[in-house]
């Protein structure tokens, strides 16, 4: 996969997957109604607050790119924008409408649990059947000009799994503290072995004190005798 987005790009792409889905009349959108669609409160994580100038430098090198295209309207002088990342024809990327809702709302909301994608996808596409969710985000994950998904390690307390897209690359992917200690290797006991180097250094550091005040003592006890 030769696409790499930046953290901004994504979010720009995403929100003009979801305003091309959720709301056709009102696009392709404009550059404030893009400026919105990034700095919107729900449905987006993280949420941000993005000022126009910087919205229209990456949506340039999107254009750039030919991930996105500028388009101006009958008897309208506002340059409006659309997408072609992907189902466009002109894209590299082809998905089903329940592939391309998992996508957006990766773009949108960062890694998530197959459960959190069930309740979120329907809002773009129809889901007849909720193993469809699983199945799709196998596909994205094995398919052969892909992959577009990975599995996350599952942290504590997660029943699942989350998902993150691979469109920004693997060192993108925000990471956890627990999938930080569940990635890195294997150390039995780490923590009380830790704490009995710790425990044996300050003990090792009292036994010193100890004896210097000892010999303090003795040289204090020898001067007073012999005055």
């Amino acid at each position: 996969m030769n696409t790499h987005l930046t953290a901004l790009e994504a979010r720009l792409i995403g929100s003009l997957i979801e305003k091309a889905i959720t709301t056709p009349d009102q696009y392709p959108l404009s550059l404030n109604a893009l400026l919105n669609a990034c700095n919107q409160k729900s449905n987006r994580e993280p949420v941000l607050s993005l000022d126009e100038r910087t919205v229209q430098d990456s949506v340039e090198g999107l254009v750039k790119k030919h991930l996105v295209l500028e388009k101006s309207g009958f008897g309208s002088r506002v340059p409006k924008y659309q997408h072609r990342f992907c189902n466009t024809g002109f894209g590299s990327f082809e998905f089903t409408p329940v592939q391309t809702a998992i996508v957006c709302e990766l773009l949108l909301r960062g890694p998530q649990t197959p459960g959190e994608l069930r309740t979120r996808v329907p809002r773009m596409a129809q889901v007849s059947d909720p193993a469809e969710i699983e199945s799709a985000l196998e596909d994205l994950a094995t398919r052969p000009d892909g992959p577009f998904v990975k599995q996350l390690p599952r942290e504590p307390g997660r029943r699942d799994s989350r998902y993150a897209h691979l469109f920004s690359g693997e060192d993108a992917i925000p990471v956890t503290p627990a999938e930080t200690e569940h990635t890195a290797e294997p150390q039995p006991n780490a923590a009380a072995a830790d704490a009995r180097n710790s425990l044996q250094a300050r003990i090792a550091t009292l036994e010193a004190q100890v004896a210097a005040l000892r010999q303090e003592l003795e040289e204090l006890r020898s001067s007073i005798k012999s005055s």
